[in-house]
């Protein structure tokens, strides 16, 4: 796969400066904020964000560098079902904002997984908290890896050199500058990553004629047929599969994975925080509009010879950056701003990744094992994790390059793990009668039925008739027919591997064409279900109706569920902490340690009563 053109001296120059102007906010944060030995104030940034930023952050940390190459390419592929998604993400946000910022506020936590052990016990919380981490490691290195593989191909940046450099720079301004070095760097790789987007919206434009061009050659071609109302579970993707299984998919998301949780409670104000969810939900809507009109403006360009048919890319995530260096080389500077863009995606990510890694290790293990730890050294401790995490990161992104199809497991991997641990979280909110041996027994077999139907589709992916892929052409070709590149990044024993999966595709037995054929949508509403469910009946028939007193502090109220109440809650918390004693070490109506009164600081409590 090559376009004849390669990276000029100027788009290294964007591109390295990008890199630079991260780290910097990293250090000035570091600099300009002294109160970093607070673990408080690493982790939570002091919670005195307000709303804009932490939603700008939300979104970036949602477009990885696997979304910005991907979603343009399955435009192309698939065509308008996913903008589907924008139904999803408002669910998602008000179910988040409506439901589960309430009740974080209101505990005061800083790690999702307490919730767990006040609810439930110890253990469930190591395990909630295990189950994370296993889940954010695996796909960080897949946003590592993924969009470097791509843009190597392409542009023939050095690919390990630009993984190192990536988990690098991430690591150093999560090192030093905590949560706002991560929220402030993510605001300007959000700006980053939507001019991207739009400098090849606009060139495509200027090349086909305009953007009427661009819509007629996608109308035609079957790129804008958004509305499937076929109930099939086993279809890619139709109304049904991306309302229910993406709402409950990014709900998982949004709702409970640490990485997104902490963001929106270092807010302010618990007012601040639902606004933020609702930003963040207009920020989803610009980004994956352009995102799709990029997808249907390189349709628009290749509709007559598809350079995945003629063998010019080897896999669809190839698509974009060839798009890149085809229209956009003889401008020095704007390639270099697109794989700004998409590393942009991939720094907010890996970011956000090790910055929650270190806040769960610290909470959830760290705490608990050495309760008389100083704020100072914890404060170096969650420094000494950063480090750790990115390395761990960058391996897990060599590791990455033994696996398949890595982007398919991407888009699987929440619904697989996330969605028991979701179940989970909706037992305990809104049935007293649970107990942590229902909840165990519906988690687990939740996960087995994920991992179970996800394995599957990974090794007998769904046939042609349920993803739905739209015709291509070559018709319009030019030129001859090529073998794909011979200078691959592959291992010597890749090919071992795809005669091996060729083989067993050849093979299919029965269930894979149902079961294993489910949308990988559907991965995330079949755990949920089955935690929450079977951990229901399992509870009652393990006594849960004769439990002790539990706080119900740890239950949705009639209150959390409109937007208006924000400031009488925010005053009732804060009055809550006011009245505590000088002694007291944890909030009143709970039972967990790592809530400490006693590191309020006092101008922050009024700061929180005023800035309604």
């Amino acid at each position: 796969m090559d376009t004849g053109r390669k990276f000029s001296t100027w788009d290294y120059v964007v591109f390295i400066v990008t890199l630079a102007i991260a780290l910097a906010i990293g250090v000035y944060q570091a600099l300009a904020g002294r109160r970093q030995f607070s673990s408080k104030e690493f982790l939570l940034a002091g919670r005195q964000l307000s709303a804009l930023p932490v939603a700008m952050s939300l979104t970036a940390s949602f477009m990885s560098g696997i979304t910005v190459i991907g979603t343009p390419a399955e435009a192309y592929q698939f065509g308008a079902p996913f903008l589907l998604f924008a139904f999803s993400y408002s669910i998602m946000s008000t179910i988040s904002a409506e439901i589960f910022v309430p009740l974080f506020y209101r505990l005061g936590i800083t790690s999702t997984y307490e919730y767990l052990e006040r609810r439930f016990n110890r253990l469930t919380r190591i395990i909630g908290t295990s189950m994370y981490i296993g889940q954010t490691v695996l796909y960080t290195g897949m946003v590592i890896y993924a969009p470097a593989l791509a843009l190597n191909l392409v542009t023939g940046l050095d690919l390990w050199g630009v993984l190192v450099a990536t988990g690098v720079v991430c690591t150093i301004y999560c090192t030093v500058g905590g949560l706002k070095a991560v929220i402030w760097t993510d605001v300007f790789q959000m700006i980053i990553m939507l001019s991207g987007f739009l400098a090849i919206i606009i060139r495509g434009a200027v090349v086909q004629g305009g953007v009427q061009r661009i819509w007629n050659d996608s109308y035609y071609g079957g790129r804008l047929n958004i509305w499937d109302f076929d109930p099939d579970p086993l279809k890619r993707h139709t109304f049904w599969t991306v309302v229910v299984g993406g709402s409950l998919m990014w709900t998982s998301i949004y709702a409970i994975n640490q990485s997104q949780v902490q963001r929106y409670i270092s807010c302010r104000s618990q007012l601040h925080a639902k606004m933020s969810l609702y930003f963040n939900m207009v920020g989803l809507w610009i980004t994956v509009t352009l995102a799709m009109v990029t997808g249907f403006t390189m349709y628009s360009i290749y509709s007559q010879c598809d350079p995945l048919s003629v063998g010019k890319v080897s896999a669809p995530d190839q698509l974009l950056p060839y798009l890149v260096m085809d229209i956009l080389a003889d401008y020095p500077g704007v390639p270099g701003l697109f794989v700004a863009a998409a590393y942009s995606g991939t720094l907010s990510t890996v970011s956000s990744s090790i910055n929650a890694l270190t806040a769960v290790t610290v909470e959830d293990f760290i705490k608990p094992l050495y309760p008389t730890v100083t704020e100072r050294r914890l404060a170096w401790v969650s420094n000494g994790l950063s480090i750790f995490y990115g390395a761990v990161c960058i391996a897990m992104a060599a590791m990455s390059s033994l696996m398949g199809n890595i982007l398919q497991a991407a888009l699987s991997i929440f619904g697989m793990i996330s969605g028991p641990l979701l179940g989970l979280y909706l037992l305990g909110m809104f049935f007293p009668c649970a107990n942590s041996i229902g909840g165990l027994v519906g988690l687990f077999t939740g996960l087995i039925l994920t991992l179970w139907v996800g394995i599957g589709a990974q090794i007998y992916p769904p046939l042609p008739e349920k993803t739905n892929p739209l015709h291509l052409s070559t018709a319009g070709c030019v030129f001859n027919y090529t073998e794909p590149p011979t200078h691959s990044t592959a291992l010597p024993w890749s090919s071992d591997i795809t005669a091996t999966m060729g083989s067993l595709d050849q093979h299919r037995p029965g269930i894979a064409d149902t079961w294993y054929s489910l949308s990988y949508l559907y991965f995330c509403p079949v755990g949920t279900l089955t935690a929450l469910l079977l951990g229901l009946i399992v509870s009652l028939l393990t006594g849960g109706r004769k439990q002790k007193h539990i706080s119900p502090d740890l239950f949705i109220r009639k209150s959390d569920l409109l937007c208006f109440t924000c400031k009488t809650q925010d005053e009732e918390i804060n009055k809550e902490i006011t009245n505590s004693t000088p002694d007291m070490e944890l909030k009143k109506g709970t039972d967990n340690p790592s809530f400490d009164v006693k590191e309020e600081n006092p101008q922050e409590k009024m700061e929180n009563k005023t800035t309604l």
